[in-house]
């Protein structure tokens, strides 16, 4: 997700600084870069973009995990059955 990012910042940076030097207006460059940055990441780094959306995806939908629970059962099962 890190890397996602990064890229998604340097693209975005990269065109931003291209269009002030070109001296367009500095609200029109950022709009133009967020939308240009947007269109190239979504095109070129489909790869970092598919993971980024399956770890989000992996930790939305885990069954949440219960240390204590886990412990307790584990005791649970090995003592002895009485009767």
């Amino acid at each position: 997700m890190l890397l996602y990012s990064l890229l998604r910042i340097g693209v975005f940076a990269a065109i931003l600084t291209a269009l002030l030097m070109l001296q367009i207006e500095p609200w029109i460059a950022a709009i133009v870069a967020a939308i240009v940055g947007l269109c190239v990441t979504y095109i070129f780094f489909r790869g970092a973009r598919d993971e980024v959306a399956r770890s989000f995806y992996e930790f939305r939908t885990a069954e949440p995990r219960d240390a204590d629970g886990d412990h307790e059962n584990a005791a649970l099962d090995s003592e002895e059955p009485r009767g």
